[in-house]
């Protein structure tokens, strides 16, 4: 029997319904961490709100960890993507700023895991460990960008960790201002002053190596 295209592009049932257990997991959860703490929801209690067994959640996540940050490996995913497979000539910043509309707009769910991690002293460490993953990976291709000089050279590290503080620092002030123009059309605004300045100093430390 011959697959059409179609059929392989779109889900089947049983995958749809996975997702939307997921998807109902991890927006149960959500509420229940925003209600009553990170440390003092269970994994019986996320379960029970879900109305799944609690053996069902393992299924999905590992932990309550991987529940709070479920986005993050799609994210991941994407970047690593982006950045490998850009085209020749197309430099690390000018990637990032093509990938940056692939992003989800900030939605309710994105504000309350922020205000979740931001009560715990300890997921804000497993936060900003998450995004050393990031960081080193900017930090590879601008490398390479530099001529493959190698990651344990200071200026790659200096670089994608002045970007990783941007896309954090417009992220943050996105979520705490709110305004008539939509969150996301805000930070790709700033975005691209922030990303437009690292350009020109990656430029420079190109041309610098060059001579």
């Amino acid at each position: 029997m011959e697959i059409s295209q179609t059929s392989l592009a779109k889900p089947g049932l049983r995958e749809r319904k996975k997702q939307q257990t997921r998807e109902r997991i991890a927006s149960v959860a959500l509420d229940l961490f925003a209600q009553q703490g990170y440390d003092h929801t269970t994994l019986a209690e996320i379960a029970d709100a879900a109305d799944v067994a609690p053996r069902t959640i393992f299924a999905y996540f590992q932990s309550k960890e991987d529940i709070l940050f479920c986005d993050e490996p799609l994210l991941f995913a994407g970047l690593e993507r982006t950045l490998r497979e850009r085209a020749p000539g197309v430099s690390t910043v000018e990637a990032l700023r093509e990938f940056v509309p692939s992003l989800n707009e900030l939605d309710e769910h994105a504000t309350r895991r922020k205000q979740v991690i931001a009560a715990s002293e300890g997921l804000r460490l497993v936060s900003r460990a998450r995004s050393a993953a990031m960081e080193e990976l900017v930090t590879e291709s601008i490398a390479k960008d530099l001529g493959d000089i190698g990651v344990d050279d200071l200026r790659p590290r200096l670089i994608a960790a002045s970007v990783t503080a941007a896309f954090g620092a417009v992220r943050d002030r996105v979520d705490d201002t709110p305004g008539e123009r939509p969150p996301h059309e805000r930070g790709l605004e700033i975005l691209d002053q922030v990303i437009e300045f690292l350009r020109g100093g990656l430029d420079a430390l190109e041309r610098s190596q060059r001579a």
